[in-house]
């Protein structure tokens, strides 16, 4: 039985000051007070799940279990159809240690023009949450927006690899949109709608 989300205090299990922002402007509307993992110094799993759900989830589990709130966590990525769908559920990764997405943006540029020119730039963002509650019941979502990588990188505006991302029908990057604009469509867009039609 599907559980809703109560106004009130939830933890958004996410160091990443980015994705904290874009929760919380997302949220604002519904009463629900967010509270980031780094101000309660929460650790952050390993992520060891094989699917953006299941790295959602643990993230989301955990943050509910230490701080006795229900917890909401994105797992999210950049999926390039030329490599496979890397770098997937590895795309932080990708930007290593110390976040660096322009370095992480070139490597999957570079990765896509050594396939060649028939490789294409065709590419897709995925946005995974999950809502744990300190119980362990959880509520999961998923969406997911089309479009293609452009080189060089466009824009200042959200973080990650959104300067490198064109979404279908537009001819500005997630990078050059504003942020309502972004919100309105988004793979965590997507995502939102489908949790606040089933939990708020």
């Amino acid at each position: 039985m599907t559980r809703r989300l109560e106004p009130g205090r939830l933890v958004i299990a996410s160091h990443n000051k980015g994705k904290i922002r874009e929760i919380a402007d997302l949220l604002g509307p519904f009463g629900i007070e967010p509270v980031s993992a780094a101000s309660l110094d929460l650790p952050e799993p390993e992520e060891t799940g094989t699917s953006f759900i299941a790295n959602a989830e643990l993230k989301a589990l955990l943050a509910a279990d230490l701080s006795g709130l229900p917890a909401l966590a994105d797992d999210s990525g950049l999926c390039v159809e030329a490599l496979n769908g890397d770098p997937g559920i590895f795309s932080a990764r990708w930007a290593g240690e110390g976040k660096d997405f322009a370095m992480a943006m070139q490597r999957v540029w570079q990765e896509v023009e050594a396939r060649g020119p028939d490789a294409g730039y065709d590419a897709h963002f995925v946005c995974a949450l999950c809502v744990a509650w300190p119980d362990g019941h959880t509520e999961s979502f998923e969406g997911r927006v089309d479009g293609r990588i452009v080189w060089p990188p466009r824009g200042d505006q959200g973080f990650g690899y959104d300067p490198f991302f064109v979404p279908v029908g537009h001819a500005i990057t997630f990078g050059e949109m504003e942020p309502d604009a972004k919100h309105g469509m988004s793979h965590r867009a997507h995502a939102f709608a489908q949790l606040k039609a089933l939990l708020l």
